[in-house]
């Protein structure tokens, strides 16, 4: 396989990952009141979070008979990072083909255990379609497994298909009751000290 065509994910990782425009976080703050937002819940305040896609806030067409029957039975899906020429390639050519696909960004520590998990290495793309693992974009390859899986070698989607944004490899961490108990008295502290009344400026007696 080609060095050029793999992206080396090495040992320093990019800790911050920016929220996608369609992606909808479900969470619990420390009160239990439940919320619903396009950004990601604060840390210090989240319990139970989800995390859902939506493409344009509408409902997927319905695919073609033979395209659904390959998803169905070999789910394909595509593990990514930022800054990766070759992970712009993969996207592309699978977009080209017309392949409906789940994209898990890798950003996190997290995000790598979870690459791992799913049969990941060090290199980035990689691509499962069905339990076919593919670490590193290589066109033939990835035309080959797809093809074996059934999937039309010519795009059968829809002209209002529409694919989602990628979501994180791993799903955002929940504090501890510990850490949601401290939020809860930082935060009700901080209401106490608003409430709290300036002293009254006493007017001096009046003298001649």
């Amino acid at each position: 396989m080609n060095f050029s065509t793999r992206c080396k994910l090495g040992l320093v990782l990019l800790l911050c990952a920016g929220a996608a425009s369609a992606q909808m976080y479900k969470w619990k703050d420390a009160k239990g009141v439940t919320h619903f937002s396009d950004t990601p819940p604060p840390p210090s305040a989240a319990a139970n979070v989800e995390v859902k896609s939506y493409a344009g806030g509408s409902a997927q067409p319905e695919l073609p008979f033979e395209l659904a029957e390959a998803v169905k039975s070999h789910p394909v899906t595509l593990y990514t990072m930022r800054q990766c020429d070759a992970c712009e390639q993969g996207r592309a050519m699978l977009r080209a083909r017309g392949i409906p696909y789940s994209e898990k960004t890798v950003n996190t520590a997290d995000d790598t255990a979870a690459l791992k998990k799913a049969g990941g290495g060090d290199h980035l793309p990689m691509l499962l379609v069905g339990r076919t693992n593919l670490s590193g974009f290589e066109a033939g390859a990835w035309n080959n497994a797809l093809t074996a899986a059934a999937y039309p070698t010519q795009s059968m989607l829809p002209t209002s298909y529409r694919q989602a944004s990628g979501t994180p490899a791993a799903p955002p961490r929940q504090p501890s009751a510990e850490a949601q108990a401290k939020a809860a008295a930082k935060a009700a502290a901080a209401e106490a000290k608003r409430n709290v009344l300036p002293p009254i400026k006493q007017t001096p007696d009046f003298q001649f």
